[in-house]
């Protein structure tokens, strides 16, 4: 297949034991260590001798209790994502710093001065996730009956950003001067409170922390309705997208970076990594007996709470032998509206029974899933990075450590032999890894900006 100068961005998506529904229960899978540093240290080693541009953690505020088998059968235990990723920076060098913190449930100064932190402890390797929190069960823990409405979420989200990047932004880049002569450490007329008074903040500011090494951490976002892809298209430098197919991961590609222009932004500016669940064998017939094994390992509980919690509908009385049943409309949905619409329209689409369709998410859980030696794995990788599909993708290994040693050991190889991805690591921030710029300071002129 014809190469192109671009290079394939990976992320390695941390969520222990693993990505399939039932990975706990998989003879290699190191189920007992999901709070154990040690665990999560050998990860990020092998994903930065993988070469790999970040590690990505996911979030959540909840521990579901809605069905059953929720907890008795499904991990829902993690570590924090920052306080996790301050002890990885410690163990790694180069490999960046992605975690998710929700919009929803935090205040801009928090989540900015954690970030902040992050990048200077790492030396510039911090990503932020910017997610909208979606289920009532979150808003349970935060004194609310209900979540926001989801036009709602993202207005508040736009304006959240905003908050982030001015007090980012407080102290400019030369602020500091750390003469112990003149006893002057920093210059005041360099610090700026940003004064902010909008419809969902009130924050004065500056920071109390150094604005970050790469001026900004790196923006990730993850929605896919029509709100989400502008926000994007306005914010974000990654997305991670889940589509099943080519021609879906096509059209999505072209929509969002078709909006970038509207912000005077270059296609360059935005990398998309749509995930990837790979289930990988030294044969064709090895990798399917793989993918056979984890699905026997499916309680069919488990199989239709995951199910259930995708749609946003109680499954649970219905004959998993049968067709889904009349769903929602779309704009009836207030939880995941990309999710739901994807989940759904694949049921529909191939004329899925509830249990043969919660066996086809059960592991990528809407995204990519490819079952196939090093070669085939590659070649799917290589055609939807080629295609416009996708600039990189966020690998989602089975189980852990195997499917993450696998795709490091079987397919980077692959992929670098085909001069795909990068051989060494070329910079030392995760901006450097993507190509991405390193945001200016936009200079402060007004008189009530400076710190009196």
């Amino acid at each position: 297949m014809e190469n192109t100068n671009r290079q394939i961005k990976l992320g390695a998506f941390f969520l222990i034991p693993g990505h399939h529904i039932a990975a706990w229960r998989h003879p290699e899978a190191e189920t007992s260590s999901v709070m154990d540093f040690q665990l999560y240290k050998k990860l990020a080693q092998t994903a930065e001798r993988g070469k790999f541009d970040m590690i990505f953690l996911a979030d959540s505020y909840y521990v579901s209790n809605r069905y059953p088998a929720a907890v008795e059968q499904i991990v829902s235990s993690r570590p924090e994502p920052i306080s996790l990723l301050s002890a990885i920076s410690s163990v790694t060098n180069r490999i960046g710093l992605a975690a998710t913190a929700s919009t929803t449930y935090n205040e801009p100064y928090h989540v900015a001065r954690k970030f902040a932190s992050l990048d200077h402890l790492s030396g510039g390797r911090a990503a932020w996730n910017v997610v909208t929190s979606k289920y009532d069960d979150e808003a349970l823990n935060f004194n609310q009956q209900h979540h926001l409405l989801h036009e709602l979420r993202y207005e508040r989200a736009e304006e959240f950003i905003e908050v982030v990047k001015g007090l980012w932004d407080s102290w400019e880049d030369d602020a500091f001067l750390y003469d112990k002569n003149s006893a002057q450490y920093a210059d005041r007329t360099k610090v700026h409170p940003i004064n902010h008074a909008g419809k969902w903040f009130s924050v004065k500011g500056p920071l109390n922390v150094a604005r970050p090494v790469q001026g900004y951490p790196v923006i990730v976002q993850a929605g896919a309705s029509k709100p989400g892809k502008e926000l994007a298209a306005s914010t974000a430098e990654v997305i991670f997208t889940a589509w099943p197919t080519l021609k879906e991961g096509q059209a999505f590609y072209a929509d969002v970076k078709g909006r970038l222009s509207r912000y005077n932004r270059s296609e360059d500016s935005l990398k998309i990594m749509p995930g990837l669940f790979p289930i990988i064998g030294r044969t064709e017939e090895e990798a399917k007996e793989k993918q056979a094994e984890l699905n026997g390992l499916i309680p069919p509980a488990v199989g239709v709470t995951l199910l259930s919690a995708l749609v946003n509908f109680d499954l649970t009385h219905c004959d998993i032998d049968s067709p889904l049943p009349d769903l929602p409309e779309l704009e009836e949905v207030n939880g995941g509206k990309s999710r739901f619409k994807l989940v759904k329209e694949m049921g529909e689409r191939e004329g899925l029974t509830i249990r043969q369709l919660y066996e086809r998410i059960s592991g990528g859980r809407g995204h990519l899933e490819i079952v196939g030696t090093p070669s085939q794995i590659a070649d799917q990788m290589e055609e939807w990075f080629v295609s416009r599909a996708a600039d990189g993708f966020n690998i989602m290994p089975p189980f852990f450590p195997g499917g993450l040693d696998d795709f490091v050991d079987l397919v980077v190889p692959e992929l670098q032999r085909r001069g795909l991805f990068r051989t060494e690591y070329e910079g030392s921030t995760l901006r450097s890894h993507l190509g991405l710029s390193r945001p200016k300071h936009p200079v402060h002129l007004k008189k009530q900006d400076i710190m009196n």
